[in-house]
């Protein structure tokens, strides 16, 4: 009778072993899904950044251009025709290239936070499940 009852124990926790091993096996996947749409959100986020730093970038260099082209036309205007044209021209340059400048700055504030372009909170989450499982395996084996 103790081997009939040694053997139906060893049913069940046979039994619970192959549950706790699908257990096992479906928290790693959900949590590898969990991982990966984390890095996809935050690649999402820093490519977003990325492309409104080039674009204030980009906006930045026209503006800039064209409030030199603007100076250039003050200087020209004020050289050749000594008019108060020249003034209003010189104005507006000065205030295209402030307004590049500003656009400038932001633009490469938002490049800074998106670079590099991995996902650091990610990695950072699969690094801290790693050292979980490792030291979990160190005291199950001690």
């Amino acid at each position: 009778m103790s081997e009939t009852a040694g053997r139906g124990s060893t049913a069940v926790e046979d039994r619970s072993i192959a549950q706790l091993i699908q257990d096992l096996s479906e928290q790693m996947r959900r949590l590898v899904r969990d991982e990966l749409r984390l890095a996809t959100e935050e690649l999402k986020e820093k490519g977003k950044r990325a492309g409104i730093g080039a674009g204030l970038t980009g906006f930045a260099g026209v503006t800039a251009f064209f409030g030199a082209a603007v100076l250039v036309a003050a200087a020209v205007l004020g050289l050749a025709l000594v008019l108060p044209g020249w003034a209003a021209a010189l104005i507006i340059g000065v205030a295209l290239l402030a307004v590049g400048g500003i656009a400038a700055l932001l633009g490469t504030k938002q490049i800074k936070r998106a670079v590099p372009p991995i996902p650091e909170e990610a990695a950072e989450g699969v690094q801290k499940d790693v050292e979980v499982v490792k030291q979990r395996g160190r005291t199950t084996d001690v």
